[in-house]
This record gives C-alpha cells, structure tokens and sequence, in this order.
C-alpha cells in the first residue's frame, strides 16, 4: 500500500514579537475553521512586560493580544471554545479572574476552561500565559 500524506492549509498569524523568530513559532494557526492561539502572555505592542506583580494587569492584557491574534482572522472572543490558562499564583488568579472574565467577555462566559499553576512562565516576571482555541 502506498503511503498518504495528508496535507494541511495552515494560515499563521503574527504580532511582530523578537521572540516568534528567536524561538520559533507563529501566534497563531488557523486550519480550516479552527483557530489555534499560542500562549499569550502579557507584553504590550513593543514586547514590553506590563503589569509586573499584578496578576489582573496580566490577564486582562494577555487577553487584550488573545483579541488582537483572533481580530487577524475577523474572529472575537466569543468564537474561543476552549481555554487553558497557565498561572503562577492559583488565588490570584482567581481573584483577578473573578474582577474581569465578564468584562473580557462581554458576560458570562461559554468556553471550556482549564486553569493550572505551574512553577514559571517564559520570562520570570510572568504571572499568566493563556492559551485557546477559536472557531470560526
């Protein structure tokens, strides 16, 4: 039998940061109609950390590039089925999350959401890494 190779069309999405090169990775993979974003973290349009110690600065900024990743594709929050946050501080977290997830998006949300505390993140100064997957 011969062998198949399967071929996938992967639309990938950047956001200008040194480190996509450096490590080597796009922001996001779009296949078909599924939209895969990589950890988003909470760095500013110039790859600035922002918000060092507050873990609600973080999240809602990790959010804010999430937004920007999914605009690139004409996609919003709402297509996000499913989530993992990776956190350094579970009660911060969960204090910060309680303060802003409904503002984030725009009320309750309908995602799938997972949340782990690990030990650290990429650069040391990082509180939250949010990964997700949308449909479109």
């Amino acid at each position: 039998m011969g062998k198949h190779i399967l071929t996938i069309n992967k639309e990938a999405k950047s956001l200008g940061m040194p480190w996509e090169k450096e490590y080597g990775y796009a922001q996001a993979v779009k296949v078909e109609n599924t939209i895969y974003v990589s950890g988003q973290i909470s760095h500013d349009d110039r790859g600035n950390i922002v918000g060092r110690g507050d873990m609600e600065v973080q999240m809602r900024q990790a959010y804010t590039n999430i937004k920007k990743v999914l605009a690139k594709y004409g996609a919003k929050m709402e297509n996000i089925v499913d989530e993992i946050l990776f956190v350094t501080n579970m009660d911060a977290a969960f204090a910060a999350a309680v303060k802003c997830r409904q503002d984030i998006f725009s009320g309750i949300p309908v995602v799938a959401s997972t949340i782990v505390q690990i030990q650290r993140l990429a650069f040391p100064e990082l509180m939250i890494e949010i990964r997700c997957v949308a449909k479109v």
